[in-house]
């Protein structure tokens, strides 16, 4: 996003957190291409029979922010990393509803073994790793919020490190560290369930 556009979405949600409702139109002009960009990077690490679109995980996920009561908005990353915690949010409640009710349509023609076998299979491996970065997070919050804000919301060390006061190369460090402890703890519960 160039400068003056995150400087003028910053601006918009100050004022929408005071209260101006006309704030909101600009703010979804200003942050929707992003706000896509960081869902179809989402969803394109999902598994490829998703039936789930980034413009729905878009739509939604402004749906959830406009309720959530008298937010005060520090600024564009601010409202980016709450983002990131309602894609993700959108993103699990979508693999766990697609586990439970076995859906599984395709892109590509596949036998309906296959199609059961491997949706069931990658919806679970969502659910894994959200359930790793919940226990990620009572170990450690601020690695399991650099997943988060990084994975599901996009955002760059940089901005990162704004949200949470840290340098950039202390989240470049509890990125690598959390990369390797959600590897571990996944592959472990791989191993245990095999």
């Amino acid at each position: 996003m160039p400068t003056d556009s995150a400087q003028e979405l910053t601006g918009l949600l100050r004022r929408w957190s005071d209260g101006d409702e006309r704030s909101l139109e600009r703010i979804v002009e200003l942050a929707y291409p992003e706000l896509r960009r960081v869902a179809q990077r989402c969803l394109g690490r999902e598994r490829p029979l998703n039936t789930l679109q980034a413009t729905a995980v878009v739509h939604e996920a402004y749906l959830r922010l406009v309720e959530i009561p008298q937010v005060h908005w520090q600024g564009r990353v601010h409202f980016f990393a709450i983002a990131a915690k309602v894609m993700r949010r959108i993103l699990i409640e979508h693999a766990r509803s697609a586990h439970c009710s076995k859906r599984g349509a395709g892109v590509r023609p596949i036998n309906l073994n296959e199609a059961l076998t491997m949706s069931a299979k990658l919806d679970s491996e969502i659910v894994r790793l959200d359930e790793a970065l919940k226990d990620l997070a009572k170990l450690d919050p601020r690695k399991a919020q650099v997943v988060e804000m990084r994975y599901f919301g996009g955002l760059t060390s940089t901005e990162i490190a704004s949200v949470l006061g840290v340098s950039p190369q202390s989240v470049n460090r509890d990125w690598s560290l959390a990369k390797a402890w959600l590897t571990r703890e996944m592959t472990r519960h791989d191993a245990r369930n095999a």
